[in-house]
Formats: structure tokens, C-alpha cells, sequence
């Protein structure tokens, strides 16, 4: 058998739809969702992927803004343009592009996000929501996959999934978004990690398999049960002298052999890439119709 396609970039082609229409209804009552976007220093990748946002979320009504910041600004200065953005009531969104660059704590400047506004889902008191299973904002990659299956009739009910990388950004929330009550909850969740025994015989337990670990070819088609259902989160660049770049992505996934033995499985690129970008929309969508006050807000 030969997996069928898990597509990212119809499920979020479909996703900005639903999020436009509601936009669409904002608009009529005179209010326009708007994402500032915070860039600092001159990262080629991260100046991509917040190009990408913005125009994502200007396709659909949201107004899309990017804080260019110099590499070399302080501490202290970042965190009051993060504290401006706080108090500024036009904001509905706030989005600091990670990584920042040496010298820049990351944890302080994401503490500075008022959760109401934090659309990526990273602010520990957003973080404490999802885990006490009452999520504001979901973090957005793992939002995505949830959203990639349900879109596709794939129904984590009862079903075990094995998740291979235990990261703050996937592994950590997507199992916590497991958990929760409800159609796109009430899984059986197992974490995998770098010290976990026997890694082989748990993930081919899984009826879903996701691979976010950053290491290409982790899981292969000796650890997948037949029929499985496979997402691969993962993005990586390795060396192909075949091609025009002489090189190509890749996922976490040994793709080829793992297509022969699972029933779906996501492509890379074009898997769940397209779908983090799309509920980082949603999160301002919903944030901008919840838009709670935040004068008061104090930084944990």
C-alpha cells in the first residue's frame, strides 16, 4: 500500500478561508484584526518566514506589520518595544521571530507579551492554560497538526500517539492538546525522547506517529506500523549535489520508505509548514475578536 497525502497546503488553503470570512464579519463592525511582527538583526531565514506571515495574513484582512530591529539593540530596548506594542490598542497580535541573536534573552522578551496578544502560543501563562487543559492559544505548529488531521477525517479518539521530541515548541504541547477533551482530543499520548528505551518497538505502537525532533531520517519504515498514520514535523537541509541549490529539505521522516507502509503521511515541504503560518492566523483572528484589555498586564 502507498500513503495517501496529508496536503498542508490545501488543509490551510481551506483553514484561510474560514479565517477571512470571519474577518469579513469584524470588518462590518468596523474593526481590522492587526499583527506587528518584531524582527531583530538580519537572519536571511527569519526575514523569509516573517515576509511569509505578512503576506499570509494580509490575503485574508489582517493587518500585517514588521518591527525591523537592528541586530545590535539591547535588552532593554527590545523589551520596551515589546511593552509599547503591550499597551498600543490597535495591536491584536504580537509575534517575536525566534531565534534572536546572541546576547538577546528570548525567554524575558516572550515574557513581555501580554498573553492576550501572544498569537504564538509561548507566553508561560498561555503555557499554563494549555496544560491545565484550558488553552487560549495553542502553539502554532502543533495546532497545525491537529488541524491537518481533523481536515482530513483523521480521528485521534482513543487512538495512541507516539510522539518522537519533547520540545517546547511540539512535542511538549501537541501532547497536551492530545489530552484534552473533546474530537480533536482524547488520545493516548507516549513522548519519546533521546533517552528512551527500545524507541523502535514504542513508535511502531502508534496508531499516529509524529517525528519533531530536527534530525533527518529518525523514523523509518521498520518503526511504523502498517497503516499508520504519519506526521513529520520536521524541516531540514541536507546536501544534493542533483539539484540546481545542491541541496534539498528533508523531514524527520525516511519519507520514501515510510510512504510504502503508512496509510497517510505528510510531505516536506508542504506538509505542516503551511498549516503553522495558518493558526498563527487564527490566533490573531481570535484575539482580535476576544480583545481583552491589557493596561494592567505585568510581566511574569
Amino acid at each position: 500500500m502507498t500513503a495517501k497525502i496529508l496536503d498542508g497546503k490545501e488543509a490551510a488553503r481551506l483553514a484561510r478561508e474560514d479565517l477571512a470570512d470571519r474577518v469579513r464579519q469584524m470588518a462590518e463592525h468596523g474593526k481590522t484584526p492587526k499583527l506587528v511582527a518584531v524582527l531583530v538583526g538580519d537572519d536571511p531565514a527569519s526575514r523569509v518566514y516573517v515576509r511569509n506571515k505578512g503576506r499570509a495574513a494580509r490575503k485574508i484582512g489582517i493587518e500585517a506589520e514588521t518591527r525591523e530591529i537592528p541586530a545590535d539593540v539591547t535588552q532593554e530596548e527590545l523589551e520596551a518595544t515589546i511593552d509599547a506594542l503591550g499597551r498600543d490598542a490597535s495591536v491584536h497580535g504580537i509575534l517575536v521571530q525566534l531565534p534572536l541573536p546572541d546576547g538577546l534573552d528570548a525567554d524575558r522578551v516572550v515574557r513581555r507579551i501580554p498573553p492576550a496578544k501572544d498569537v504564538d502560543g509561548l507566553h508561560p501563562t498561555n503555557v499554563g492554560e494549555l496544560a491545565r487543559g484550558t488553552p487560549r492559544f495553542a502553539p502554532c505548529t502543533p495546532a497545525g497538526v491537529l488541524e491537518l488531521l481533523a481536515r482530513n477525517g483523521v480521528d485521534v479518539r482513543g487512538r495512541h500517539v507516539v510522539i518522537v521530541g519533547r520540545s517546547n515548541l511540539v512535542g511538549r504541547p501537541l501532547a497536551l492538546l492530545l489530552l484534552l477533551k473533546g474530537e480533536r482530543g482524547d488520545a493516548t499520548v507516549t513522548v519519546c525522547h533521546s533517552r528512551s528505551k527500545n524507541l523502535v518497538d514504542v513508535v511502531r505502537s502508534g496508531d499516529i506517529v509524529v517525528a519533531a525532533v530536527g534530525r533527518p531520517d529518525t523514523v523509518t519504515a521498520d518503526m511504523v506500523k502498517p497503516g499508520a498514520v504519519v506526521v513529520d514535523v520536521g524541516i531540514n537541509r541536507i546536501d544534493d549535489p542533483s539539484t540546481e541549490k545542491g541541496s534539498r529539505l528533508v523531514g524527520d521522516v525516511d519519507y520514501e520508505g515510510v510512504k510504502e507502509v503508512a496509510s497517510w503521511i505528510t510531505p516536506v515541504p508542504g506538509g505542516v509548514g503551511p498549516m503553522t503560518v495558518a493558526m498563527l492566523l487564527a490566533n490573531t483572528v481570535q484575539a482580535a475578536e476576544a480583545h481583552e484589555p491589557v493596561d494592567d498586564f505585568v510581566a511574569s
